[in-house]
């Protein structure tokens, strides 16, 4: 029975086989770039199979992840930046580095404590990278105070504002609420909710948008908003959004998953509907909106008998 470390480089292997010359014509021509999608897209299948608890299909989707990051260290080794050891290291050394109160001598007994120490460890490793940079570069020789950076870094420094939105307001409203800048309590937050919504409220009152003609269901006429208005309603919109994510975070809830759950519980229903109205040889656009709403509740009861 082969090892846990022999399996690994088997893959590792199969890998670099796979992009040497002779090897398969597609992984040869793939780039950092061109791999970027195939990411992305193997992330949301893990995540669909952990909704899903469907533990077969979660084993193939983190074997696919694996492989993105066999890919690109790979090429990376091929141009001489780094190689997966440099990465297993890193992990390695990180992983104990951040866990003093596992591998040290640091008391941390909540998650809370945990959370702490985490973030206030990688404040440190940030200012030394800073501090390292700012010397390489020759600015901190010979200068009044060469032993600190030139400024200290943000508390929001490091959230990628690449990731999907709701995952980043939530980083952005963790990190600061590190700092103590957060509600104290729940009631705030609902609060905040209801400010918000006033105030798009308001905006709605000063200029009414006139709906285009279609089927009568909310936004499916696709009304026309000015510029203008279109700016200021999706600021208001967005506040709204930041507001439910930091009433999820309060809450230890994942923003992201709770509105992933939500999306397929609307197909669900929704598909549950369109199917009685196949049956009686309909769709969707012969319905009337009464008729609509009375199909979507009972999908709701039919759930609720499951």
């Amino acid at each position: 029975m082969p090892t846990t470390g022999e399996r690994f480089e088997r893959a590792v292997q199969i890998m670099e086989k796979l992009r040497a010359p002779g090897g398969c014509p597609w992984d040869r021509e793939q780039t950092f770039d061109s791999i970027k999608p195939y990411t992305l897209e193997e992330t949301y299948e893990v995540l669909e199979a952990i909704d899903d608890r469907d533990w077969p299909e979660l084993t193939g989707e983190l074997g696919d992840l694996l492989l993105q990051v066999l890919f690109y260290s790979t090429m990376a080794r091929e141009a001489g930046h780094f190689s997966i050891d440099d990465v297993l290291d890193r992990l390695s050394n990180k992983l104990v580095g951040r866990h003093p109160h596992v591998f040290g001598d640091v008391k941390a007994d909540t998650p809370a404590e945990v959370l702490r120490h985490w973030e206030a460890l990688k404040a440190e490793e940030k200012k030394a990278e800073k501090k390292k940079q700012f010397e390489a570069s020759g600015e901190g020789k010979g200068g009044a105070d060469s032993s600190q950076p030139a400024d200290s870094p943000s508390v929001l420094a490091g959230v990628s504002s690449r990731v999907p939105a709701l995952l980043e307001a939530h980083k952005l409203s963790a990190r600061a609420a590190h700092v103590g800048f957060d509600w104290p309590e729940i009631e705030g937050l609902f609060e905040k909710l209801a400010e918000e919504t006033a105030e798009l409220r308001e905006e709605l009152k000063a200029a009414p948008i006139k709906g285009a003609a279609g089927t009568g269901v909310a936004g499916s006429g696709k009304p026309h908003i000015p510029p203008d208005q279109r700016e200021r309603l999706e600021d208001e919109v967005g506040d709204l959004f930041f507001v439910l994510v930091n009433l999820a975070r309060f809450l230890s809830l994942d923003s992201e998953s709770a509105l992933r759950k939500t999306n397929r519980k609307f197909k669900r229903r929704f598909q549950w509907m369109e199917e009685r109205l196949r049956s009686a040889g309909r769709g969707p656009q012969q319905a009337s909106m009464a008729e609509l709403e009375e199909l979507w509740q009972q999908s709701k009861q039919e759930e609720k008998r499951a």
